[in-house]
């Protein structure tokens, strides 16, 4: 049961990271419709020494993407604009590694990792300052959408960008800052997950991929589906390393998320909380 515990509360730790990384996918696809396969390289991009720099070298950076590579496809067919976001991860990744090289380079730790006792399990501290911070940016975010004046508008750029056009929102703008913010989001995923490993490296952009599983299964435009979909995701992910790695050799825990991607969307085609999309011809 310890054991189980263990898992469990390791997998919601991780999961909270893999929210926060997919609420960035959720961020850009409800502005503009587009899934950014480049997301997670903006996990990797911001290594520099200051949190701050970081922060505000993701914010240039995702406003200078919007601007270079998103406004000029606008109009064009979806899988031009993903096909571009696809090329533009490879480069990413190639400017890092020939400017940092992809040898693990150590960070030091944000927070204490020394161990806390909870009942019978001992847990990093962490861990749970890690877990608390995105909880934090996740209702910080929730709050934003909900009641400041340029979240309403995203929302309402995601429901109709010509309604939003007619009653004088800037599309533009709001493609800009859907950007600066998914940048950000990540960026702060990146900055945790490297202080729990001890280190940057390459394998930080590999988590893009990992997370896709987290948004679709939660919904492609739904925040609270990619909160819930980290949380099912990390502990999914831990449980099947903990028990399943062992008995098979290793390998089952990557895989896993995508077998339960599959079999949730053989139930529901819209993930747990997308909107369903009725057209008729």
């Amino acid at each position: 049961m310890e054991f189980l515990l263990q898992l469990v509360i390791n997998g919601l730790v991780v999961g909270c990271i893999y929210s926060l990384v997919a609420l960035g996918f959720v961020i850009i696809y409800k502005s503009s419709g587009i899934l950014n396969f480049a997301q997670g390289e903006f996990l990797l991009v911001p290594v520099v020494p200051a949190l701050l720099l970081t922060f505000a070298f993701s914010t240039l950076l995702g406003l200078a993407l919007e601007r270079l590579v998103l406004r000029p496809l606008i109009g064009e067919p979806i899988i031009s604009v993903i096909m571009v976001t696809l090329g533009l991860s490879s480069i990413l990744r190639a400017i890092v590694q020939g400017i940092w090289g992809t040898d693990t380079r150590p960070m030091h730790a944000v927070f204490s990792l020394e161990p806390i006792q909870i009942g019978p399990l001992p847990v990093a501290r962490g861990y749970l300052y890690s877990a608390a911070s995105v909880a934090v940016l996740l209702v910080a975010l929730t709050l934003f959408f909900k009641y400041a004046r340029p979240g309403i508008a995203m929302r309402a750029t995601a429901d109709s960008q010509q309604v939003s056009l007619s009653m004088g929102i800037s599309v533009r703008r709001i493609f800009a800052l859907s950007w600066s913010i998914a940048a950000v989001v990540s960026a702060a995923g990146g900055v945790l997950l490297a202080t729990m490993r001890g280190g940057v490296d390459g394998s930080l952009a590999i988590l893009g991929l990992k997370v896709l599983p987290v948004v679709i299964v939660g919904g492609l435009d739904s925040i609270g589906g990619a909160i819930l979909g980290g949380l099912l995701v990390g502990v999914l992910e831990n449980l099947a390393g903990g028990y399943l790695d062992p008995i098979f050799g290793g390998g089952v825990k990557e895989v896993a998320p995508f077998v339960a991607l599959v079999l949730i969307l053989m139930i529901r085609p819209y993930g747990l909380f997308g909107k369903v999309r009725i057209e008729r011809v």
